[in-house]
């Protein structure tokens, strides 16, 4: 009984959870005010040691929860400046980390640009965003004349590669996954603009060209993995990494940018029933997942799912927007206690930082137009949850059976007033 009566409570709020708007589709003060508690729920776990237990466990670990945990203040600060004060301190206290002997440990010491393209790219794209919000160079000019540093060593390492025959820069030694050179090569033109400069423009250009003589055959996107050498694909488009570098390349080129989703938008949906989500392949491939994607269910990658909302919201596809929203927290049983907000019982706060991310793409400064990013090539069901109540309410339906039946032999009738063995008054 008390099994059915938990599940019931735990449907229940599910259900009522799954019809959670979008950012595109409530006000804008509603996605503001909710950030933060997503974020105090991070900065207490980052403060207790969650990015090295995330490094165990996934790949960057450490190093995504503190560069997205920085990035979603910047975005929250960008919706509301009267956060702007409090976002600055705490994308600066996250950068510090990122640089820091924890944050440079995993990664190459020898390596041009140093640490790796991954690094490298990253902690420039929060320097570059955290000298945006601060009001450009002119005020935070030591940090601007580092970003112009970074910036001017990762053009370098990029003008190397473009002559030696790639335009991807390795992460590791030897090994080289392009949604790396994606931010990389938007941290040059996020330099550019903030100094209100061309000094990136021509490696920029050569470097795009050079993209799309290389990209998947099978797709016609960027692909997953290449050569390290040539810039030739070895494994083609997958959903983790191409959700992740299209926030990107709307920074480079929001045309290319919103076209690619259209196309990603067609291949990698969910063909799952009606329930959304991403693809790790494009459909019709059914290879496993590996540490990149994490565990698929059913072909679904719940990475590329969380990080595509992001998208989702930056092109303006209300559709998928609203849909991935409410699978979300349908799903994710958000908790939030003691001003804090988390899913899955804080198990995994990277997942927990993506999903801020994505939530808070609005405050992203591409130069997407909702013109530009309308109208995806399909469109997810608004009657997606149909199914998903079915099978709930299905599920519901046994348990209370078998509730019943177990408790019936344990329940005793009281015999009628007047009726055979009935107690007199």
């Amino acid at each position: 009984m008390l099994l059915a009566v938990a599940s019931t409570t735990i449907v229940g709020l599910s259900t009522i959870r799954s019809y959670t708007p979008s950012p595109l589709s409530r006000p804008v003060s509603e996605g503001v005010t909710d950030a933060p508690v997503r974020l105090a729920f991070l900065r207490s776990e980052l403060e207790s040691g969650g990015g090295e237990r995330m490094q165990a466990l996934f790949p960057e670990g450490y190093f995504f929860t503190h560069a997205l945990y920085g990035l979603s203040w910047i975005n929250v600060a960008r919706l509301d400046r009267g956060y702007g004060d409090r976002a600055l301190q705490e994308a600066r206290w996250a950068l510090a980390r990122l640089e820091s002997p924890a944050g440079t440990g995993p990664f190459p010491t020898d390596a041009e640009p140093a640490y790796g393209v991954f690094h490298a790219g990253w902690t420039a794209w929060l320097r570059g965003r955290i000298v945006e919000l601060a009001g450009g160079p002119e005020q935070a000019p030591d940090e601007a004349a580092a970003l112009r540093a970074d910036a001017e060593e990762l053009r370098d390492a990029f003008d190397d590669a473009l002559d030696s025959g790639t335009p991807y820069l390795a992460a590791y030694p030897g090994q080289s996954w392009p949604v790396d050179s994606v931010v990389a090569v938007a941290a040059l033109e996020l330099d550019d603009r903030l100094h209100g400069s061309f000094v990136h423009a021509d490696t920029v250009r050569a470097w795009t060209h050079a993209v799309q003589a290389r990209l998947d055959p099978v797709t016609g996107l960027i692909p997953h993995r290449v050569d390290a050498g040539t810039g030739e694909p070895i494994q083609g488009a997958r959903g983790s990494s191409q959700a992740l570098l299209l926030r990107f390349l709307a920074e480079i080129d929001p045309e290319w940018a919103a076209a690619d989703y259209r196309t990603f938008r067609s291949l990698f949906t969910s063909d799952v029933g009606m329930l959304p989500g991403v693809r790790e392949y494009p459909r019709d491939d059914d290879s496993p997942g590996d540490i990149d994607s994490g565990p698929l269910i059913y072909g679904l990658s719940a990475s590329a799912s969380t990080v595509a909302l992001g998208n989702a919201i930056l092109f303006y596809d209300k559709p998928t927007a609203d849909a991935l929203t409410g699978f979300a927290e349908a799903t994710g049983m958000a908790v939030e206690s003691g001003g804090r907000r988390f899913y899955l019982g804080g198990a995994v706060p990277v997942g927990d930082a993506f999903m801020v991310w994505s939530l808070t793409a609005l405050g992203e400064s591409a130069g997407v137009s909702a013109d530009t990013g309308m109208n995806p090539t399909s469109e997810t069901p608004g009657w997606w949850r149909v199914p998903w109540h079915v099978g709930t309410g299905a599920v519901l339906v046994l348990l209370w059976s078998a509730a019943f039946y177990a408790w019936r032999p344990r329940i005793r009738r009281r015999p009628l007033p007047g009726a055979a063995g009935a107690s007199a008054p």
